[in-house]
């Protein structure tokens, strides 16, 4: 039973692949933002409702959620994908370019979404020879905190659901591999935002200022002993600081500087320590001088943290893939996901999927106004989770 439907699985997902395709030029072509989508979810439960599905919307605010019931009693796996895109103009000037400036399916959320709803279809197809129940969780407002994931968890997403697994189409991963790690994988994403208060002046009397400007370039520079000095160099964190803004005359001594960062870790104790030691480097700077300054450490995303069954599950029936090439075990990435939300309430694991084209001479970044992705790596996807929930499902417990 269990290579009948590996073979129909893979069937079904071959048959539908140009429609997967489709779906995914689609969403690209009319992405929406976090927290702002309204169209993209209608068409998600459109698409499970025409499937027969138990849809329901507006799940923890834009998310949906749809069931599929197998023919027998069993555990209940739930799948994940995000569809919201980011406020960035497209720059790749494919034929299906997002249709809308200043949005953009940057990270590939549009080929998630429809890597889902294609999987949904094929098994929808295999229910009568299914033991259990599958969840399909579409979640709004990946990418901008709070996020979307906690609020559809609150209101029930995960309610009798037993495992969770989800993947990320991965551009700097070539197409073919499978990459996780059992325990951290990606990095709790904080921010922090700060305003330096001096004393603004005319620049050629900076003896009556107190230079905001200079104290925040004494900040940035001394900033990274924190993680040089403070971090144990075992226990991995980043820290940078991505904005710094004091809109002045060339010849005038900024009154006030306002800068924004990020801060990623792993633990707790290097989360908390970096929370109050960047303050304290703060307050210091400043006393030179007698400035002053606001500061909030505004926590983000937890890490996410695979659960080690469940991971080693995800890899094993990635290893009975065809299209899968290698299946890895990775060093963490610093990079976020409130994916780990989910992994905070029930077991799972979450993964990458090799997206880039081994012809691409250049690979653009997650984020970049040129992102792309290889849509054969849609399939891929697909199989692999669909593949996992099949052996899941398929367990004698």
């Amino acid at each position: 039973m269990a290579v009948l439907q590996q073979e129909q699985l893979v069937g079904l997902l071959k048959r539908y692949e140009e429609e997967m395709i489709q779906l995914r030029r689609h969403f690209h072509e009319n992405p929406e933002l976090s927290f702002e989508e309204i169209e993209t979810p209608k068409t998600i439960a459109a698409f499970h409702r025409a499937l027969g599905h138990e849809v329901r919307e507006g799940v923890g605010g834009n998310g949906v959620v749809a069931k599929l019931v197998g023919a027998k009693a069993g555990k209940t796996v739930a799948l994940r994908a995000d569809f919201d895109a980011l406020a960035i103009t497209e720059e790749t000037g494919l034929p299906f370019q997002s249709k809308i400036k200043g949005r953009m399916h940057a990270c590939g959320h549009d080929g998630h979404t429809a890597s889902l709803l294609i999987l949904a279809k094929a098994l929808n197809q295999m229910k009568d020879n299914l033991a259990g129940t599958i969840v399909f969780i579409h979640q709004h407002a990946e990418e901008l905190a709070p996020g979307g994931a906690k609020s559809m968890i609150a209101d029930g997403c995960l309610e009798g659901v037993d495992v969770i697994f989800g993947t990320h189409l991965w551009a700097p991963t070539e197409l073919g591999k499978v990459q996780t790690a059992i325990g951290p994988f990606m990095a709790a994403a904080d921010g922090i935002y700060i305003k330096i208060k001096g004393k603004g002046g005319h620049g050629s009397n900076p003896s009556d200022t107190k230079d905001s400007i200079l104290l925040a370039a004494q900040f940035i520079t001394n900033l990274q002993q924190l993680v040089a000095r403070r971090i144990n160099p075992l226990r991995p964190a980043v820290v940078s600081v991505g904005h710094i803004e004091a809109l002045n005359p060339f010849n005038v001594i900024a009154d006030q500087v306002y800068m924004k960062g990020t801060v990623r870790t792993f633990h707790e104790e290097e989360r908390d320590l970096l929370e109050r030691e960047i303050e304290e480097l703060l307050k210091a700077t400043c006393y030179l001088t007698k400035a002053d300054y606001e500061y909030e450490f505004r926590r983000g995303y937890p890490p996410v943290v695979n659960h080690a069954a469940e991971t080693e599950h995800v890899m094993a029936s990635a290893r009975k893939v065809a299209d899968v090439e290698a299946v890895e075990f990775v060093d963490p990435t610093m990079g976020g996901e409130d994916f780990a939300y989910y992994l905070e309430e029930i077991p799972g694991a979450f993964f990458f999927t090799g997206a880039k084209n081994p012809a691409w001479q250049e690979v653009y970044p997650h984020h970049h106004p040129k992102f792309d992705i290889d849509e054969r790596s849609l399939r891929i996807a697909a199989n692999v989770l669909g593949q996992a929930t099949l052996d899941y499902l398929a367990k004698d417990y």
